[in-house]
């Protein structure tokens, strides 16, 4: 008899838990695509080109054109850095000649602000997250769904309250007996 009594709870909380999980996969998903940067790849080399004239820009103080201030990596790129300047050029650790290329590989997740020769900044940020993971996306929905649920299921009753069987039965000491 008890069960019948909450059955449309336990039917309400399983639905919302759906509901839940489906809103949380939805949200989440949509911004991992929205980021500026994509984490939830594997590793790739990714190019940065030095253009030719770019030590005379810079001397002037301007920027180099297709040369950005700041770049993001996921854990496990690599940088591969081409000179097409007329004169070498460095960033932190790598120096690269005339027409020459260098490579840098991004092993750990870190924030890194490094001297450069061809931005007007004389540095270049390099931003080098951890991948997006199935892990990952696993956990945010263990930290999310439950909240989740449990808001929905909360306002749910209050929006929508559920009638048990006991209220649609009348109370026997309230008839009276004509």
């Amino acid at each position: 008899m008890h069960t019948q009594r909450f059955a449309p709870y336990i039917k309400r909380l399983v639905n919302v838990l759906l509901v839940s999980i489906l809103a949380v996969i939805v949200i989440s998903e949509v911004g991992i695509r929205l980021q500026r940067e994509n984490s939830a790849r594997a590793p790739k080399t990714v190019e940065l080109t030095i253009p030719a004239g770019t030590a005379s820009k810079v001397d002037a103080g301007l920027e180099a054109p297709g040369i950005p201030n700041e770049m993001t990596f996921v854990q496990g790129d690599v940088l591969l850095v081409h000179n097409l300047d007329n004169v070498g050029h460095s960033l932190g650790p790598l120096l690269i000649p005339p027409g020459a290329n260098a490579s840098m590989p991004l092993d750990q997740a870190d924030n890194l602000a490094l001297s450069c020769s061809f931005t007007a900044s004389n540095y270049l940020g390099l931003d080098v997250i951890p991948p997006t993971t199935l892990s990952t996306r696993l956990t945010a929905l263990a930290f999310a769904v439950p909240p989740t649920a449990a808001m929905i299921y909360v306002y749910s009753l209050l929006a929508f309250p559920l009638s048990t069987a006991m209220d649609s039965k009348e109370d026997p000491s309230s008839s009276i007996s004509e």
